[in-house]
């Protein structure tokens, strides 16, 4: 799966879409912080069994041993942060073959920096006054629309205005003097014969003389580095996912020119970077990270990974009904294999989505995607082992095991409506600190609702039901590379309808919707005979 795809499919995740409150999965508990194998479930907080891959919502990825060693022993010295800097990017560049590297916190601060880098030049002058780039030479950012994603805002935190192009065509017509940079995520559209090839793409920026950023952030590293050969000018990686580093880290390679800047416009220094500090502890961890990813027997890592399929999958396959096959990853991208389990949902009275809302509610607390397939109407769990630890599989296979075994009654048919709300409805959102006032407009056919959603920003399409007084409604906001979910459920009474807000990443809200009599004024129109004289 791309990442591209994974970002898009958030709120399929128990763990970055759960429909349920907070509370519903933290023990009462409050403290003190207990530090030994229990120090989460010494604040209330379960931790999870990850069957997802490497996200940032579950803490990415298990640090490496060397890792937290490194950040241990750079925990007790003090020392000049440009001169860490300087030794790591040189270390790096001894390592990975690239012309030089630098740490960062997290994969989407290095682009905000590299964005500073290339927006600034390394003019100090410049750099103090971003995100104002009132008299600047560079202040636009050219993207592929197929490279659109919601680490844009990484990129647009520099004040630049970010100019979407379609075809290949299309980016070499839009580079000009005013061209800061070039950004794309790696995916299938990057690839050697994509639209977007990389060295398609460097090709054009080279003669243009603009600097080339890909963003590589849930990939492999490779070395020699692929985008690099292929004439990227900075690549740049997340230290949290494959390589196994701090989560709050990320790798940058590539012209030591671009990412000197980059470091002057990252912390320790003040400006636009000050917000992003990356810590000693972390460069260190960082450097650690690629020092054992180069000495790492990936082999023998990836036939650890199918072990721990293998071993679910006999499980799982005892049950009638039950089909489970492991897909091998393709590309560089997320490359760990997955274990698909699928069934008729039908047959056994569930869902992936409900089983994977079992997994992560429940001790113990795993975290899985699941789905529905449009194409044969079966339903899956989706087990990713890349970031699975000793003992995990006997865990998850078991559980699951548990829970597809159980007998489930038949779905309960919807209650009938205990009115018809069709209409006009006014509705207040209560976010954590503000209020905000929206409307429905709603066709009610039965126990089935559609119609629009009125927000702060645009009018979207809405669909839902009315099970007796219980009402589920469902928008979502978009926007080129971003999308905010909204899941209305609550109770009708008269002519109120109360409830709470699912928000995706963005946790909750309360609303309050009341039935709007709303009339127009009355006004008699006017069919032109003729064209007018004066407009």
């Amino acid at each position: 799966m791309e990442r591209r795809d994974i970002i898009k499919s958030l709120t399929i995740l128990p763990f970055a879409g759960s429909v349920l409150p907070l509370e519903a999965v933290l023990s009462k508990s409050t403290g003190p912080l207990s530090a030994g194998p229990n120090i989460y479930q010494s604040i209330g907080v379960e931790p999870v069994i990850n069957c997802v891959g490497t996200y940032t919502i579950i803490g990415g990825s298990i640090e490496r041993p060397e890792v937290v060693e490194a950040m241990h022993a750079a925990s007790s010295f003090f020392v000049q942060y440009d001169e860490l800097a300087f030794g790591i990017g040189r270390r790096l560049a001894e390592l990975t073959k690239a012309e030089w590297g630098m740490i960062s916190a997290g994969c989407a601060a290095g682009m905000k920096h590299v964005t500073a880098a290339c927006v600034s030049g390394g003019n100090p002058e410049k750099l103090v006054r971003i995100p104002n780039l009132e008299g600047f030479d560079k202040t636009e950012v050219v993207i592929p629309r197929s490279s659109r994603n919601a680490y844009d805002h990484s990129i647009r935190n520099i004040g630049v205005t970010i100019i979407t192009v379609n075809t290949l065509d299309e980016l070499e017509k839009a580079l000009n003097p005013r061209t800061a940079m070039i950004y794309v995520m790696t995916g299938r559209d990057t690839e050697p014969g994509g639209n977007f090839a990389i060295d398609k793409i460097a090709k054009l920026a080279k003669q243009k003389d603009v600097p080339f950023l890909v963003d590589a952030a849930a990939e492999d590293l490779t070395i020699p580095n692929v985008h690099l050969q292929a004439g990227a000018d900075i690549v740049a990686y997340s230290g949290g996912k494959a390589i196994c580093g701090p989560q709050c880290a990320g790798l940058l390679l590539g012209r030591k020119d671009i990412l000197m800047s980059a470091w002057q416009a990252s912390s320790p220094h003040h400006g636009t970077g000050r917000d992003n500090k990356v810590g000693k502890e972390e460069m260190l961890g960082m450097l650690a990270a690629v020092e054992a990813w180069v000495k790492r027997d990936h082999v023998e890592k990836y036939r650890t990974w199918m072990t721990y399929l293998d071993n679910i999958s006999k499980k799982l396959s005892s049950i009638k009904g039950i089909t489970a096959t492991v897909r091998e990853p393709v590309g560089l991208n997320n490359r760990s294999p997955v274990l698909i389990v699928s069934w008729d949902p039908v047959k056994f009275n569930i869902t992936g989505p409900e089983i994977a809302e079992m997994l992560a509610t429940t001790k113990p607390r795993i975290a899985v995607h699941s789905g529905n397939s449009e194409q044969d109407g079966t339903t899956f769990l989706r087990i990713t082992s890349g970031q699975m630890q000793p003992g995990n599989d006997k865990i998850v296979a078991d559980r699951v095991h548990e829970l597809l075994s159980k007998k489930y009654p038949k779905p309960k048919e919807m209650a009938p409506p205990v009115a018809d709300i069709s209409g006009r409805w006014a509705v207040e959102i209560e976010f954590y600190s503000s209020k905000s006032q929206h409307t429905f407009f709603i066709e009610q056919d039965g126990n089935w609702i559609q119609g629009s959603h009125k927000g702060d920003f645009s009018l979207r399409e809405m669909v839902g039901t009315i099970d007796g007084d219980d009402v589920k409604l469902s928008s979502s906001e978009r926007m080129i590379a971003d999308s905010v979910p909204f899941i209305f459920s609550g109770k009708l009474s008269g002519d109120t309808i109360t409830g709470g807000i699912y928000l995706g990443e963005y946790l909750r809200a309360q609303f309050t919707a009341k039935r709007n009599d709303y009339k127009g004024p009355k006004r008699i129109i006017r069919y032109p005979e003729g064209q007018p004289l004066a407009t």
